[in-house]
């Protein structure tokens, strides 16, 4: 088998920049074709110069030249803009599809791949979260595989791979508990964006960071497990585990349960998902049970963390509704990182925002897009 042609859609990002190291380490293996990035164009060049990328897409249309007028003396085609990267993932040169995209704009690209019948290593929660019942169709009528990539979704895929086909009853969904775990409700009512970004285990990008301080992290991935693993949301229990060793962990109907551990690392994850069935190294730590002395697990406060119950009620409600809390949280986010609300007025946008949210039950793909727009301009407006 000849090297495995990859497409990373969102290579200057956290999850991006990690695949590309995997990938730096075994070069033998893989062959970077596509890579993609919003603004970050120096970084974005850098990468295509370093991996020899044959295809380059800039989203933010307005940086076309600069991009191209760095690329000029390089093998590389630069293209601009969503509708190029939804082409370009289509095409015969590319084996996987790396989704690392941040947040709702992965949706379409993702699409496109599945609908190609693309392997889709995905890291954009957001796509499940958003249009699930959309994604999982796609990838059914047309034979894609969707490969998880975020940690927990990774640890669940390698448990069921040793189930021997037995059915679970139960999933149990680590959470770290993020920088505010051990936090009065009153001290993180104060806590600021510098506060929220210090994860005590994971390096993650600015977005994740704030959705794993407020839970709501956990409540997106709660979603996407449903809809990956096809069960309800009763089935999936979130505990809380602050060392990040245990990932997650599957439950039989003996009791028996099954989980995986590793060094808080993505680059495991993501060099699984590119390589598999087979398993790479990737220069990660590797567990010392010794020094590890005890391992820890506790039940989240929904009290002091309300974005967890938001997310499974969101669920639960079904239709749009999902789509509508994910957009309020995207822009909530943006504006805490930025100073212009509080902590728990990431809360308060949500609720409000979800709760003037006309109900689709089943919606289409023009719904979900009408009512993540709709949402935004909602949420902006409750900031204002």
């Amino acid at each position: 088998m000849g090297k495995r042609r990859i497409a990373i859609l969102g290579s200057t990002g956290s999850i991006g920049t990690q695949a590309l190291d995997v990938i730096r380490q075994h070069r033998d293996l893989f062959e970077v074709e596509l890579i993609s990035a919003y603004r970050s164009t120096e970084l974005l060049c850098a990468q295509a110069r370093e991996f020899d990328a044959n295809s380059v897409v800039i989203c933010d249309e307005a940086l076309y030249k600069e991009v191209s007028d760095s690329l000029w003396n390089t093998d590389s085609k630069v293209f601009a803009g969503v509708e190029s990267l939804c082409e370009l993932v289509k095409g015969d040169n590319i084996d996987i599809v790396v989704g690392a995209m941040v947040g709702f704009s992965g949706l379409r690209p993702t699409l496109a791949a599945l609908e190609a019948s693309k392997i889709v290593a995905l890291a954009n929660k957001e796509t499940l979260v958003a249009a699930g019942g959309i994604v999982t169709r796609t990838a059914r009528e047309h034979n894609a595989a969707i490969l998880p990539v975020d940690s927990e979704h990774s640890a669940i895929f390698q448990c069921l791979l040793g189930a021997q086909g037995n059915e679970l009853v139960k999933i149990h969904l680590t959470a770290s508990g993020g920088p505010f775990r051990t936090w009065s409700r009153e001290r993180i009512a104060g806590a600021s964006a510098a506060d929220a970004l210090k994860h005590p285990n994971w390096d993650m990008g600015a977005k994740v960071t704030i959705d794993s301080a407020t839970m709501m992290n956990k409540g997106l991935e709660l979603i996407e497990a449903c809809w990956l693993f096809d069960v309800v949301p009763s089935m999936v229990n979130v505990v809380v585990h602050p060392e990040s060793i245990v990932h997650s962990m599957v439950e039989f109907a003996d009791g028996a349960v099954i989980a995986q551990l590793g060094c808080p690392d993505m680059r495991e994850p993501i060099g699984l998902a590119l390589s598999f069935p087979a398993r790479l190294t990737v220069g990660n730590r590797k567990l010392d049970f010794a020094s590890l002395g005890a391992l820890h697990f506790e039940s989240p406060d929904e009290e002091r963390f309300p974005n967890l119950g938001i997310a499974r009620r969101a669920f639960e409600r079904g239709g749009n509704i999902p789509c509508a809390m994910n957009a309020a949280n995207e822009v909530a986010v943006k504006a805490f990182l930025e100073g212009r609300t509080s902590f728990y007025g990431i809360t308060d946008i949500i609720e409000k925002s979800v709760s003037g949210a006309t109900f689709v039950a089943d919606p289409t793909l023009d719904d979900i897009f009408s009512t993540h727009e709709e949402t935004i301009r909602c949420a902006k407006e409750l900031i204002r």
